[in-house]
């Protein structure tokens, strides 16, 4: 199945062992992934792990990890995924919406407009008809850009083995 979604300004597409390199560089980056997970930043080896996951979902589900590239250059800014927050078993059944842009693209609106997209292929291209966003509780852009995409908080909770404070945003369609 081929994919690849447009915005005005972005293309979407499932991710590809290519990726691995501009999503390393990315995920290697303290303030970037300050609030994902246990906060720390991802090494080279754990990226490519992921992005294997990352290929073998879009294999399984038909859906997943989305690359986020600039529709005029092509340039890899980050990502736009569905998944499965199994990390927060309390929520499940869920898909999660989730964004990570490269901290020298912030403040352009490229989280909200990909998470838009990622959610109308969600919601239209799939049938789903509920997503959540878990966020953590300090991170005031995720925040807002959850507020913008109209979702709203569902519950305030805590990621279990991380013990990470997370706020979990819900939309339905």
């Amino acid at each position: 199945m081929s994919v690849r979604l447009r915005t005005e300004r972005l293309v979407l597409r499932p991710f590809t062992e290519a990726d691995a390199e501009p999503c390393a560089e990315i995920n290697a980056d303290p303030e970037v992934m300050r609030y994902i997970g246990d906060g720390r930043p991802r090494t080279a080896a754990q990226t490519r792990e992921g992005v294997a996951k990352a290929v073998r979902r879009w294999e399984e589900h038909g859906w997943g990890t989305l690359a986020v590239t600039v529709a005029s250059t092509g340039e890899f800014v980050g990502l736009a995924a569905l998944a499965v927050p199994e990390f927060l078993p309390e929520i499940l059944p869920a898909v999660e919406v989730g964004w990570r842009i490269g901290r020298r693209h912030w403040g352009r609106g490229y989280a909200p407009e990909a998470a838009r997209e990622a959610i109308r292929f969600a919601f239209e291209d799939h049938g789903m008809d509920r997503l959540v966003s878990c966020i953590h509780r300090d991170n005031a852009a995720s925040v807002r850009v959850a507020e913008k995409l109209g979702m709203t908080l569902e519950r305030e909770t805590t990621v279990p083995g991380l013990e990470v404070p997370c706020l979990v945003y819900e939309l339905r369609p």
